[in-house]
């Protein structure tokens, strides 16, 4: 007797994939709303990747040029004016000792990482919240590394990029965050 060959799967009408995004996003946004109000505790500070070509982000031309497709930004100890919204965050940094602002949709992150406490979210395939029927779309809690610094220091290409200022913005490659 042989066995049927398996059900296709079922269409998911719900699309828990958009739901566990968007539950996802909003821990971003609660710590985010913490962190305006009380300041970052303990030893906690922030990645955030997103992407700049997204048309609600809003960066300096500047940046844009330098960061076309993703860019990442440290919270750490030199923001300021972080403003938490539903849909977003604005914050001014500096980078090259020229204060930016910045203005970033939750829907934009593609990853967000603490690594006081090894914490991680990464945001997959934007293309899903778009209403594209069938992407795979994914938001990961991962452990994941920090880079030792010395790594880091002998991975970057410094013959363009001038070290960032005492005390400014950091924009750091999101590929120093991938399991290797």
């Amino acid at each position: 007797m042989s066995t049927p060959p398996p059900s296709p799967p079922a269409q998911d009408f719900i699309r828990y994939d958009l739901l566990t995004q968007k539950a996802l996003r909003g821990v971003v946004h609660d710590v985010l709303v913490r962190v305006s109000r009380e300041g970052a505790p303990g030893d906690h500070h922030f990645y955030i990747s997103f992407r700049t070509t997204d048309p609600d982000v809003k960066v300096s031309s500047r940046l844009r040029q330098k960061y076309p497709a993703e860019m990442t930004i440290v919270l750490q100890h030199q923001f300021w004016d972080l403003e938490v919204r539903d849909d977003g965050f604005e914050v001014g940094l500096s980078f090259q000792n020229i204060p930016e602002k910045l203005v970033v949709p939750f829907a934009s992150i593609t990853g967000f990482f603490d690594p006081s406490v090894q914490f991680g979210l990464k945001f997959d395939n934007p293309d899903a919240e778009a209403g594209a029927e069938e992407a795979e779309t994914s938001a990961t809690i991962e452990p994941l590394n920090a880079p030792e610094p010395a790594a880091a220091a002998e991975n970057a290409d410094d013959s363009d990029k001038p070290a960032p200022p005492e005390g400014g913005a950091e924009v750091v490659s999101l590929d120093k965050f991938r399991k290797k």
